[in-house]
């Protein structure tokens, strides 16, 4: 987050409401959006993050507010509101010792299996 963002935060924000990861979730202020002659019908909303800036972190109920699926704010409800098969928030691993590396990838050994049969490749025609 940079200075900018605070500084509009402060003087433009309102704000909507927060997740269990420690987002922070705002909208313009309605006399905002209408002194400065926002043609869009949408209000500006906007997150600011509770450490890295990563969009995976913003949990499915939020995301529809954010992205204007829904004008309806979360609420409490909304938040315990979760199903066995859904999983906790995990950051994107790529480029770390925990990122994903199949089997034939350079730091797993460089190889991978032999063809099991069912693959042919691809041979150009000659004329």
């Amino acid at each position: 987050m940079n200075i900018g963002t605070l500084i509009y935060t402060k003087l433009f924000g309102e704000f909507v409401g927060d997740d269990e990861l420690g987002n922070r979730y705002f909208r313009a202020k309605k006399k905002i959006n209408e002194k400065v002659g926002r043609i869009s019908e949408n209000e500006r909303r906007w997150v600011i993050y509770k450490g890295i800036a990563e969009p995976s972190k913003i949990p499915p109920y939020w995301h529809a507010w954010i992205h204007y699926i829904t004008d309806k704010v979360p609420s409490e409800e909304d938040k315990k509101k979760r199903y066995d098969w859904e999983k906790g928030h995990v950051p994107n691993l790529t480029g770390t010792e925990l990122a994903y590396r199949p089997s034939g990838h350079m730091t797993q050994g460089g190889r991978r299996d032999k063809a099991t049969g069912d693959y042919q490749p691809w041979k150009p025609e000659t004329r």
